[in-house]
């Protein structure tokens, strides 16, 4: 069997995400006649049948949903491998770190300097740093799709095709308005939170530690979501290092033990062999650890103290 070719797999993506040929048609710019032809021949040369059609519908078989998911992976991989090409044959190769801003654990600064002042005893181990920022989840996607080389990632998260080490764990903190009654507390338990919502919409007393939908009509940004908490619209589980760096007199944030704590990783491409990156990930480790013997324990001073979030761990290797 002849090897297949990219653009039969963007046809076959294509339908089988829309299930109608003519919208798929649509979308890819072409007509649709020779996109039906294409999939025909597309089974034909596998030998298998991928799609189901009658006069009013299309669907997918089962080898059809297995080769989707293989067909997008691949496209996914092409993509990243000509992004990759791109920037290694810049005049000026960057290392584009990906991360979500306000969520490196106070470390991106130090890691950066620390990374910076290399180049004096190894320049070939250093390149410029270009930052790639994003919401909640998509740094993960970046290494995979070649938008980045190198991530600040919160875990957990899909490990497939990523190697990654751990840089520092620290517990969450419940963010509450300081007039909530809670506040004046130090010894809450999710039964407390009973009644509140979380960002994402779950119920507050079910623990629910995903993301905030930031970038969402809910939740533009940050500051909004703080807004939100100061007014009484919600609670939100926080790492603790964002607490300490948004002191904010209307919050008061107080630990709750039944969180789990959060890890903070550095992670990069399985299959990438890079010295930039590994210098970068090196450099990172070092700076994580001196980070974290350098943090004095906390002082609790007050009901909106963001000391109350506890001091920050190395993580476990």
């Amino acid at each position: 069997m002849d090897g297949l070719e990219t653009r039969q797999l963007r046809y076959f993506v294509a339908v089988a995400e829309e299930l109608h040929f003519g919208r798929a048609a649509q979308r890819l710019g072409m007509a649709q006649p020779p996109l039906s032809k294409a999939i025909r021949d597309l089974e034909r040369q596998l030998g298998v049948q991928l799609l189901t059609r009658t006069t009013r519908q299309v669907g997918i078989t089962p080898a059809g949903e297995v080769f989707l998911r293989d067909a997008r992976t691949a496209l996914a991989a092409v993509a990243a491998a000509a992004r990759r090409a791109r920037q290694a044959g810049q005049s000026r190769p960057m290392l584009r770190v990906a991360l979500k801003a306000d969520f490196d654990g106070g470390l991106l600064a130090p890691i950066l300097d620390a990374y910076a002042g290399l180049s004096a005893g190894s320049s070939a181990e250093v390149m410029p740093v270009e930052l790639v920022l994003g919401g909640p989840g998509d740094q993960i996607e970046a290494l995979h799709d070649g938008r980045a080389d190198v991530a600040l990632a919160l875990t957990p998260f899909d490990e497939h095709g990523v190697d990654s080490e751990p840089l520092l764990t620290e517990p969450r903190v419940v963010a509450l308005p300081a007039v909530d009654p809670l506040a004046a507390r130090t010894d809450l338990c999710l039964a407390d939170l009973a009644g509140r919502r979380l960002p994402n919409g779950s119920a507050a007393d079910s623990g629910d530690v995903a993301p905030p939908p930031l970038g969402s009509a809910a939740v533009k940004d940050l500051s909004q979501l703080f807004n939100l908490v100061e007014v009484g619209s919600m609670v939100w589980f926080l790492p603790a290092w964002v607490a300490r760096q948004f002191p904010r007199p209307n919050i008061a944030y107080r630990p709750l033990p039944e969180i789990p704590p959060v890890t903070l990783a550095v992670a990069w491409p399985a299959e990438l062999r890079s010295a930039p990156v590994a210098a970068f990930v090196r450099t990172a480790q070092e700076v994580a650890d001196a980070a974290v013997t350098a943090t004095p324990q906390p002082r609790h001073r007050g009901p909106a103290d963001a000391d109350a979030a506890g001091p920050r761990q190395r993580a476990d290797h």
